[in-house]
């Protein structure tokens, strides 16, 4: 039991935990992302994430080994949580995020596994929320954002169609709206009138449900520049193919419509 209610969270095992060494933490979702998260972890270290916030990478049930000890270490990995539970993404990240409320953690900054975004902006989101902001979004598209490689379709469908919709939708103007690079505040993941710990939140639901509902409720919402890179050649993504895009723009809808408010 939590506070107001009943968390609906999957089912999950903790892997690794060495405790809560930092007020903030970056939650990193992955599945099957092989060298593409050995990578990310690296650019992390690099930039000595760890001595800003402590690292939590939620597994969606990986099987291709990219997770060994000796990665974690060396990457100086907080915590390893691996859903056992349904569900996908939103699954993931409501296991990250009761995880993270429970500890403790004030500020939440999400990157994904599949390292097509440069990390270095972290400390830079770590700062807006410090400071006050409630909810920072990354963004190609403002000055100062790169994007390389973005599929044409993919381009177009978020400036067309995404962010104009999310940000009628929520009155407040958006850029870049598919991005899982983001961080909030904990105030606003424990808001009863946010409640994302529910269970119809299970594939991208969760992602444009936040980006619709939080600045709605009236908090302070910043989008960052960031680099968003695809590699040459065929594109790491877990969306494709008309059945995929068409339940992107399903969820947009229901987001739109406030078919998700609790």
């Amino acid at each position: 039991m939590h506070a107001g209610g009943t968390w609906e969270v999957p089912a999950y095992d903790t892997v690794r935990w060495r405790g809560r060494t930092r007020r903030d933490c970056v939650v990193i979702p992955v599945i099957n992302e092989g060298p593409r998260i050995r990578s990310l972890l690296t650019k992390m270290r690099a930039i000595d994430v760890p001595s800003l916030a402590d690292i939590i990478i939620v597994d969606g049930g990986s099987t291709d080994g990219s997770l060994p000890t000796d990665l974690l270490d060396d990457a100086d990995v907080a915590a390893l949580l691996v859903k056992t539970g349904p569900g996908k993404l939103s699954a993931q990240l409501r296991c990250a995020y009761a995880f993270v409320l429970e500890q403790g953690y004030e500020g939440i900054v999400t990157i994904d596994g599949n390292d097509k975004d440069d990390p270095t902006p972290i400390p830079n989101f770590l700062e807006a929320l410090q400071s006050g902001v409630d909810f920072v979004q990354a963004s190609r598209f403002v000055e100062g954002g790169v994007a390389v490689n973005t599929p044409l379709s993919r381009d177009l469908a978020i400036r067309l169609l995404h962010a104009p919709a999310l940000s009628l939708a929520s009155r407040h103007r958006w850029t870049d709206t598919t991005q899982g690079f983001r961080g909030y505040r904990s105030e606003v993941l424990r808001d009863l009138r946010v409640a994302p710990f529910r269970e119809v939140f299970q594939a991208y639901e969760l992602l444009a449900y936040l980006t619709y509902r939080v600045p709605r409720l009236g908090y302070r919402c910043l989008e960052l520049p960031t680099s968003r890179v695809y590699p040459d050649g065929e594109v790491p993504t877990k969306i494709s193919g008309l059945r995929g895009n068409a339940e992107l723009i399903k969820v947009l809808l229901s987001a739109c419509l406030g078919r998700y408010n609790p």
